[in-house]
This record gives C-alpha cells, structure tokens and sequence, in this order.
C-alpha cells in the first residue's frame, strides 16, 4: 500500500523546513510528507498526486503568502482532495479570518505560530485528525486507472493486457464518466510537451495522449504500448541470464506445464510471452472437463495457479515480447526478438498455440477491437450488460464465452453454421445453452458484412438456405471460428504443413515428406526437423486441441530435453 500524503505549504523556508522536519519525525512511517512553497506549487503538487493515485490526508497551508493565501489555496484545494483534511497556519492576529474559514470552507482547524513544543502544540491535534481521516479510508485502492474511448482499439489492447495479467485496473469512459473528464484535464495541466517550457500546457485530445494509463506512484502513460506498460509495471521483459538450458516460447498451458517441470528439475528456464501467461484457454471463462476440478474452473484461475508454479520453481518469465525471428548456432539456438535482442538456449520448445482465425467479411476489419472481438474476457462481458451480442462459431469456446456472456447481456445470439450446435460443441455445452433463457442459436447462418463509423452499429446476417439477408443493429460481436498458428517466425529450418502447424516425431519421416533429418537417430516424440527444438501443444500438427493434452505434451516435452541434453 502506498503511503498516503502530508502536504505543507509555506513560502517562508524556515518554516517550511520546521513544519515538514517536525512531521516527519514523528509521522513519516506512516505518511509520507512533501513540501510546496507557494498556493499554486500546491495546486500542482495535487493535480499530480491525483494522477497517480496518491491519496492526501491532510493539507497544512500557512495563511500568508504572497501569490495567494492559505484559505484561498485551501479552499481551492478541496475541489481535488475533498476529503483531505485542512489546517490553517496562522498568526494570533488572523484568528478571526481562520474561524471565518472553518464555516465557509470547512477548515478543520487552526494552529498558531509557532507550535513548540510539537509534541503539546503540533502532534494531538494531527493525531485526532489522521485517526479520523483514516476511519473514513479504511482501504486505500491501488488499481489502475484507464482513461480512454469505449470503442478505442488501444484502449482495448491495454484492457485485456492488464486483465490477463492479472492487473486490477478502473475503466473511464470519456464519453460517459465525469471523472474521466476531471483526470484529463488534471493529465493536460501537468503535462509537458516534447521542447516546451515549464509551465505549458498539452492538449488533452492530442492524438497520442489517449487512452491515458495512470498507475499509482508515477508519471501518467500516454497511449503506451504493451511493453512500455509492462515495464511500468515491473515485469520483466528481459532475459537476465546469456544462456539457457531450456527456452520455451509460449505461456499458455503447454508453455507453463513445461516450465514447470523444466525448472522443478533443475533445467534453467525462460519462458517467453508476447502476451500473458495462460495463452487462449486463459481468456476461457469455464474450462468445466479438467481432471481434478469437478465444478471447473475460468481459465484466468488456472493460469494464476500455474504461474505461481513456475515461479516457486525459479523459472524466468519475460513478458510482453514478441518473437521474430529463430536460428541455429550449433550448438545452441538462438531466438530472436525485436530490437536486436536475442535469447540462446541449449533447446528450445514451441508452445506459441494458435489464434483466433479471422472472420472475413465486408467491412469486418475495419471495426476489429471497436465493437468486433477475437476472443472475450471478463471486463468484456461485463461491458456488455443490458446489450444485445452476437457470436460467431459453434465450438466449446464459443458456447463457454455465450454462457459467460448471458450473465450480463439482454441477449446473446450464436450465429451457426451448421444445422446445430451437436456436431462441433461438447454436450454439457449444448444443454447449458439449451436451458438459458437469453441465449438464442441462428443455426445455418452466416455474418456477410458490419456497418458502422468509429464502431460496431449493424450486421448483415444471411441465412444459408434462402440466402435471404437482414440487417440487425448491433454493437457487439465475438468470434470463434477456428485457429490458425503464428509460426512464421521459425523460418524454413523447422517444417511445418501448408497451415502453419509444426510437424514433430514420427511425422517427419512419413512418406512424402522431405525435411532433411540430419541425425542417425529417429527424431524424438514432439521433436522438430531441428534436433533439440520442439513442439508442445496447439501449435502442433495433430494434437487433440484440449487444455489437458496441452500441458500433457508440455511435461513430456520437458523428459524430451532431458534425452536431448544427455545426447550433446
């Protein structure tokens, strides 16, 4: 928890160093004390304390000073920090202006110079002051604060950054929220531009400037990418160690079981994500068949629990980068990530999954993150509530998302395909939606085009054995159609089918194909065309697209290392 704020203003610098000396001595465990010489230095020092977060429990303000007073600082003040406590400094000679105070601007008290000894003069009536601030703030929030469009695609980007990271974080809707209002104007009056001079002001619309990112104790972020706010954030997005035993690629469930068993073993281990651990099965709001879970569970809870298995083993996580590129250096591989920056290891394993396939369709593209989603989390379900959505696919993840979505929304409709849900969705699912008043199927049917300006407004449905099409206003959209895999990045040495899934073990040496095995021994199990690099998982041609089996092959890819190591 952060410390909350003291905040003494006094032009005079004895002063100022007396009353800031006295309350630190004997409130600075607890509070943390800053100084201010003048109204508006105060003013600022709040604005700032404000975007981050930092709440202040009491203001002691000097009543004479030359640019503006005491009361009128205060007064002023209470438009930030109205539950701030207030004290006026003053001399036996304004007592009456004080008192005036205490009834026009709610001044909780007045205390003459000087107050020697503190500890009779100064301390009890502080004391009786903090207790009672501190009874009305009993918890101090540290979440974040996001302060962006509704329908912005980087707003949406840095919301499901921090959601499946696990971050606490508080949406503002500048259209809809008057204290996002209030944190842009506080952002435009502190901040300064690229080569201005102190004291200028930024616009708070500037292209870059939304959405803005305030996290407690420091600077605002101002349309930050992903790996500036993971930096932010303290997590690590750096390798610390020149060389690993094992680097695997991927923190979703087969990256994670690997890491664990990897790190458990003895192995040094790095784990990288360009995303957040838990990969897609961490966005799964009900993973209801995982062995040993008999009620479920979201897959957010599992890849918490999972992450906090690698890390009490000591493997190393770096997040929040991208991999583009892959080469051998015998006998290490090396895997390359942008700026220039590379991670070596002694073996490498591929648990990157697979991602959403897009939907195509007339003007679809266009309005991806405003109003058309990939995938759904938690903050997105409930930003749905009292709305209508739509839902593309007939898969389990498609049925898990409907289920999760209906507990917010007016009504939820699953736009099919196929003749019914039967033939693509596990049982348990069909039964579920069966029994849900507010989910509706529009089996054979088909989303041909989306029309709208800064985001979602309709859709054309078109229904596959009329071809009858119609228009239906609409602001949300999920779609679940399939994956396809992202490993464009490995280049030509590790082979893959015309999709992009990697070909592991016995598949290499299968009939036809010619990926140029260079060992006298058969490839290993989940073995690659390049010994000592594998593949667990999605990510792999022919695995069975099931958490269980991924974080199967995630452990077994770890025995697989070992074989390997032992070999070189």
């Amino acid at each position: 928890m952060n410390k909350p704020t003291i905040l003494t203003v006094d032009d005079d610098p004895q002063v100022s160093a007396a009353i800031a000396r006295d309350l630190v001595q004997h409130y600075g465990g607890d509070y943390r004390v800053v100084r201010a010489t003048s109204g508006p230095e105060a003013l600022d020092v709040l604005a700032k304390l404000a975007l981050r977060h930092a709440e202040v429990a009491l203001i002691a303000a000097d009543q004479r000073m030359p640019q503006m007073t005491g009361i009128e600082m205060l007064e002023r003040a209470k438009v930030e920090v109205p539950n701030a406590k207030m004290v006026l400094l003053t001399a036996y000679a304004d007592t009456d202006v004080a008192i005036k105070a205490i009834n026009d601007i709610g001044l909780d008290y007045y205390l003459l110079k000087p107050w020697d000894p503190p500890a009779e003069r100064l301390y009890p009536v502080v004391d009786d002051l903090l207790d009672d601030w501190r009874r009305d703030h009993p918890d101090q929030s540290n979440d974040i604060r996001i302060v962006g469009h509704r329908w912005s695609d980087r707003s949406h980007e840095i919301k499901m950054f921090l959601a499946r990271n696990h971050v606490p974080y508080k949406w503002y809707d500048v259209e809809r929220d008057a204290e996002a209002q209030r944190l842009l104007e506080l952002a435009a009056a502190t901040a300064q531009a690229p080569g201005s001079t102190p004291g200028a002001v930024a616009e708070p619309e500037s292209a870059a400037g939304l959405p803005l990112v305030l996290i407690p104790e420091r600077e605002p972020l101002r349309s930050p990418s992903t790996l500036d706010l993971a930096g932010a954030l303290g997590l690590h997005t750096s390798a610390q160690q020149p060389l690993y035993d094992v680097c695997i690629v991927g923190g979703g469930p087969a990256g994670l079981a690997a890491a664990v068993y990897a790190a458990s073993e003895g192995l040094s281990t790095v784990v990288v994500e360009r995303e957040a651990p838990g990969g897609q099965a961490g966005q799964s709001a009900a993973i209801e068949n995982y062995l040993g879970f008999p009620k479920g569970l979201s897959g957010s809870d599992l890849a918490r629990r999972a992450l906090a298995q690698v890390s009490r083993f000591g493997a190393e996580l770096v997040l929040a980068r991208d991999v583009d590129g892959f080469e051998v250096r015998e006998p290490v591989r090396a895997v390359l990530l942008p700026g220039a920056t590379e991670i070596e290891a002694r073996s490498v394993i591929i648990a990157t999954g697979v991602s959403y396939r897009r939907l195509v369709a007339d003007g679809l593209e266009a309005l991806t993150s405003r109003g058309v989603y990939y995938g759904v989390n938690a903050s997105d379900a409930s930003q749905c509530e009292g709305d209508v959505v739509y839902i593309v696919g007939a898969a389990n993840s498609a049925g898990q998302a409907a289920l999760n979505l209906a507990r917010f929304a007016k009504r939820v409709v699953i736009v099919a395909r196929g003749q019914s849900l039967e033939a693509s969705m596990s049982s348990y699912l069909v039964d579920r939606i069966a029994a849900t008043a507010n989910i509706e199927v529009r089996a054979r049917s088909e989303v041909v085009a989306a029309h709208g300006e800064d985001h979602l407004e309709r859709l054309t449905i078109a229904d596959q054995g009329t071809g009858a099409r119609e228009d239906i206003e609409a602001s949300w959209l999920f779609v679940f159609i399939g994956a396809s895999p992202r490993t464009d990045w490995l280049g030509p040495t590790v082979a893959r089918d015309e999709k992009g899934f990697i070909v592991t073990g016995p598949d290499l040496l299968a009939p036809g194909r010619e990926v140029g095995w260079s060992l006298d021994r058969h490839p290993f199990t989940l073995e690659t065309s390049v010994p000592g690099v594998f593949a667990a998982g999605d990510v792999r041609l022919d695995s069975m697209k099931r958490v269980a089996s991924a974080v199967g092959e995630g452990a077994m890819a770890t025995y697989l290392v070992h074989r390997y190591l032992a070999t070189i």
